[in-house]
Formats: structure tokens, sequence, C-alpha cells
């Protein structure tokens, strides 16, 4: 039986197509983007930041000076594009993964069970590939309702508890670091904290400054 649920978890994305998946990830950003992170793959990293635009939007070479920083968040992107870049990233062989997606995946409606059969075989492509890497795992962040710019998102907030469910459970099956976001950025109702964005979803540059400081208490980095 534990065989089959393995199997069925790892099943191609078509197996979810009568749900009518929108597998798509590629656009002239991604493309540009990768055009450049192509380009630096040679270059070993001590901390990889892997995701989105919550990633991309973070100055982590200059919060964390001495130390190989390589930002891998392309903004827009999903668990798909994360899969489809893995090898760029495994080539750069760094010594820490800080792994932050799945938002939008929940924004553009895809169920949550192909969220994280998307989770779990980015999960195994880099711990095979890279067994001395630690790869930490993040809770999707908190969504502000109140700000939120964005139609697509709103109403979201119980599947992101549900994304973040799966990604707990995975990360403790696979030994693996979770940190839970929401104990520094959401507030006392569960919102993202209202200084820390503008937009409902995005973050602040300060918001950074305390992640990183927040990231140090945690012994992270």
């Amino acid at each position: 039986m534990k065989k089959l649920i393995m199997a069925l978890c790892l099943l191609p994305t078509f197996a979810f197509a009568q749900q009518k998946i929108d597998s798509s990830y590629k656009n002239w950003y991604y493309e540009s983007r990768m055009d450049l992170y192509n380009q630096l793959n040679e270059q070993k990293a001590d901390i990889l930041f892997l995701g989105n635009s919550i990633t991309e939007r973070g100055e982590w070479h200059e919060l964390l000076p001495g130390k190989k920083v390589a930002n891998r968040g392309i903004g827009g992107d999903n668990t798909f594009g994360v899969l489809a870049r893995l090898d760029g990233v495994i080539q750069q062989k760094p010594g820490k993964i800080f792994l932050l997606i799945g938002i939008n995946d929940i924004g553009r409606g895809l169920p949550v069970e192909v969220i994280l059969n998307n989770y779990r075989r980015i999960v195994i492509q880099l711990t095979q590939s890279l067994p001395k890497t630690k790869l930490i795992v993040n809770s999707v962040l908190p969504l502000n309702e109140g700000k939120l710019a964005y139609a697509y998102l709103k109403g979201k907030a119980d599947k992101v508890k549900q994304v973040n469910e799966g990604i707990a459970t995975l990360a403790k099956e696979f030994n693996l670091t979770y940190l839970n976001l929401h104990e520094l950025f959401a507030d006392e109702k569960g919102a993202l904290k209202a200084d820390y964005t503008k937009d409902g979803i995005h973050l602040e540059p300060a918001a950074y400054v305390d992640w990183v400081n927040w990231l140090k208490q945690k012994k992270q980095l």
C-alpha cells in the first residue's frame, strides 16, 4: 500500500489533466532570468534562495555580506517552473537551499494535490542530487486581504493553509527543516502584517532585514 501511495504521488502532471491544469510557466520574463542564471551556474554558492518574486526581490547578497549567495527567484514562477530549472540549481552545489514556492500556483487555482505533487518532486530531485546540501523548506507567506491588489488571490487564505500543512508533512517525511514564516510575517488574525506590504502579497524591502535577522535567530544562517 505504501508503495502504491508513493507511486500515485509521483504521477506526472498529465494525470490531473481532467482537472484542466494550467502547467505553463514560460514567458519572456522567465526566459530572460534563465538567460542570466544559466551563465552563472558554474559559480558555487554557499546559500541559494529558490522561488518566485518574493525571493527575487530580496537583496540577499547585501543582507548576507561575506557569503556566496545566489538569488534564484523569478517573478511569477510556480512549482512547474522551479521543476524545469533544477538542473542549474544542482550544478551550483550550494551548501544550503531556502525553497519558497507555491503562491502563484494557488493564485491560478491549481488543486492542492497538484501543488504538493510538484513540491514532492522538487524535494526528491534536490535531496537525491545534492545529498550534502541542507534543504530548508518555507511555508507560503500569508496574504493581507485588505490590501490585496490582485483579485485572483482573494479568498485564498484557506488554500494557503492547506498547502502549508502539506509542505510541513513533506518536510517531516524527508527529515527537512520546515520554517513557518507566519511566525514572523502574520498578524494576530493570521494576515500578512500591514507594515510589511503595500499590495497584500509582496514584502516591503525593509521586511527582508527582519527576515534575515529572524533566520539568524532560528540558527538557519
